[in-house]
């Protein structure tokens, strides 16, 4: 687990990587319409693609010529758990806490 963990939040450290998975949001889509909107190398998007593939968040199929990117969202599970692991804590209610500091104040009186 923990190693997909890392490769996960590694692969979602980089901002191009994390907008190639935006795109895919909408549809599969070729490798080349992927590195169409970057001002890199078809290479340079190929690496991108790569690690966001050995991390599971993307799977890549050849149909004839042209290579199809589509995203796996279900890797990101493990991700999403342990997030959600730090939200057990209630957030501060600083009215609520404003008003018991003032119960608390007006009882010493």
């Amino acid at each position: 687990m923990t190693n997909r963990l890392d490769a996960v939040f590694a692969a979602l450290a980089d901002p191009t990587r994390r907008a190639i998975l935006s795109m895919l949001l909408e549809d599969d889509m070729a490798v080349t319409d992927v590195a169409e909107p970057f001002a890199m190398s078809l290479a340079a998007i190929s690496k991108h693609l790569a690690v966001l593939s050995e991390a599971g968040l993307i799977s890549r199929e050849r149909r004839g010529r042209v290579i199809w990117c589509k995203l796996e969202p279900e890797a990101m599970a493990g991700a999403t758990l342990w997030m959600r692991a730090f939200g057990q804590l209630d957030p501060l209610d600083l009215d609520a806490f404003e008003r018991f500091l003032e119960q608390e104040l007006a009882d010493e009186d």
